[in-house]
């Protein structure tokens, strides 16, 4: 099974990018993938639940601790929850690293986007392969 990390700025709106993205990969691996996101509902992360989903893919995400619990999530129910902390959005991002065999970023040129690094930094530094669209 490749479990294959999407992340990216919330403010992606590429919708189509990330749908062809996610659709080559069930093409190329049918049911030998598994999406893995970080739970947000919009930009990348929400078009990659989204096509996931629509396509029939297993899917997987890591929401901060603050989110409540929903079936999705990789984590126990009793992780959710929490008092909202800043840190619980980069506990995140190095959890998706670890637990991603590939990690694909999209990020809109010029756009900085500091929990989409954190977690390319995580993952580059586990030596997992790492893809950056626009």
């Amino acid at each position: 099974m490749k479990k294959v990390g999407i992340v990216g700025a919330r403010i992606y709106t590429n919708k189509l990018k990330v749908k062809e993205f996610v659709f080559n990969l069930k093409e190329k691996f049918g049911d030998d993938v598994e999406i893995v996101s970080g739970g947000q509902s919009k930009g990348a992360d929400g078009y990659a639940k989204k096509f996931a989903l629509e396509f029939d893919m297993r899917y997987v995400e890591f929401p901060p601790r603050h989110y409540t619990y929903n079936q999705h999530c990789i984590l126990d129910r009793k992780e959710y929850g929490k008092p909202y902390r800043v840190t619980n959005y980069f506990d995140r991002n190095k959890e998706i690293a670890e637990y991603s065999d590939y990690l694909v970023a999209f990020i809109p040129e010029g756009y900085k986007s500091n929990g989409t690094l954190d977690t390319i930094s995580h993952a580059q530094k586990m030596k997992k392969k790492v893809v950056i669209l626009d």
